[in-house]
């Protein structure tokens, strides 16, 4: 019976408002049936400092909150959740580790819940067994790039639309240098960026978890505002790596997206490393949003990237396993609650993440 019960109660509890999970009958319940989440072992020992995950920007949280059409909105998700089947309950079952080399995939539980995945999560500030996506995308970052000896002293990276991620801290406090880069205020006020705090203006605003020791954050990270629909020459050719977050769905359509990711190509020195990730589109290959404050990756969009790139003698390869887990199949509705966070609703669709890894033709 208890069994029965266990099944049920465990994909539902994570869907549950944060506010309910921590009364006192929610405790009650969880001790009962919720068994307590893997033990996470890590390399190193790590302070939790409990930042919480940056929120959905304002322009989106505009985007995702149409007042008209609420009922075509909650068919379409409906639909996609209908479609959907939930096959491993990723908090039982322990993940399998992942590959040697990472590549290009969609945001997964499986991923997610990984050990390696969860050791970043941590060691971000943020606590273990967070299903949220942006917290994906940055161990997706992180994790390409130490795995292919990027994160160390002497590599040069940049930073595109860098905000207040951690990711450019963290990056220094490995050793490696920065060139972190963002949109002139101007721009992004007019955006809506700073308001919603996603913005960078300065050191003051990329080291707000402590993840890295101010002297040398100063020391190997150089910041600059910079314009992704217009990268400047005097980038080209000079960094081993370079990544953005989130950041080329902004640029107002897939086509000026598309060619960011072109165009940033031409930083890297041969046989450097660009990391990316993005809006994904999960309900539609075929409807989507094409143009404005954020726009939605379609599989053949991103496929479309892929051809291009490889095309130039450029190396990429995907994954396109959508994933199985109970969080996958949870859809965070606006206004969104930020906790399990790996699917969202934007506009009438199901959206996630996406991450790019690209090397540069030799």
């Amino acid at each position: 019976m208890k069994t029965r019960i266990l099944k049920i109660v465990t994909p539902v509890w994570h869907m549950l408002p944060r506010q309910f999970r921590e009364t006192g009958l929610a405790a009650r319940i969880r001790k009962q049936f919720i068994p307590p989440p893997h033990a996470v072992s890590h390399p190193e020992p790590i302070v939790i400092t409990q930042q919480p995950v940056t929120p959905e920007p304002v322009a989106e949280l505009a985007a995702a909150t149409p007042a008209a059409d609420t009922q075509n909105i909650a068919e379409h998700i409906q639909a996609w959740q209908d479609r959907f089947t939930a096959r491993h309950d990723y908090q039982q079952d322990p993940a399998l580790p992942l590959p040697h080399l990472l590549k290009s995939a969609i945001c997964t539980e499986q991923v997610m819940r990984s050990e390696t995945f969860q050791y970043w999560t941590v060691r971000m500030g943020d606590r273990p067994g967070h299903m949220h996506r942006k917290i994906w995308e940055w161990a997706f970052i992180v994790q390409a790039l130490k795995e292919r000896g990027m994160l160390q002293a002497g590599q040069l990276g940049l930073g595109f639309a860098v905000g207040t991620e951690p990711l450019t801290a963290l990056f220094a406090a490995h050793g490696a240098s920065i060139v972190a880069t963002d949109l002139f205020t101007e721009e992004a006020q007019a955006k809506g960026w700073v308001e919603s705090t996603q913005h960078a203006n300065g050191f003051e605003a990329i080291n707000q978890r402590n993840l890295c020791d101010e002297k040398e954050l100063h020391r190997l990270v150089e910041f600059k505002f910079a314009d992704m629909n217009n990268i400047s020459e005097e980038l080209h050719g000079k960094f081993d790596f370079l990544w953005s977050s989130c950041a080329f769905e902004h640029l107002g359509s897939i086509e000026h997206g598309k060619n960011f990711v072109y165009n940033a190509m031409h930083c890297l020195k041969p046989g450097g490393f660009a990391i990316h990730t993005t809006e994904f589109n999960l309900s539609s290959d075929e409807d989507t949003v094409d143009s404005g404050a954020t726009v939605l990756f379609r599989k053949r969009d991103i496929q479309e990237i892929i051809n291009t790139l490889q095309a130039q003698g450029h190396q990429i390869a995907i994954d396109w396993d959508e994933g199985d887990g109970y969080a996958d199949g949870h859809v965070d509705l606006a206004p969104y609650i930020q906790d399990t966070h790996l699917r969202l609703q934007i506009e009438k669709y199901v959206v996630t993440s996406i991450g790019l890894i690209v090397q540069k033709a030799l």
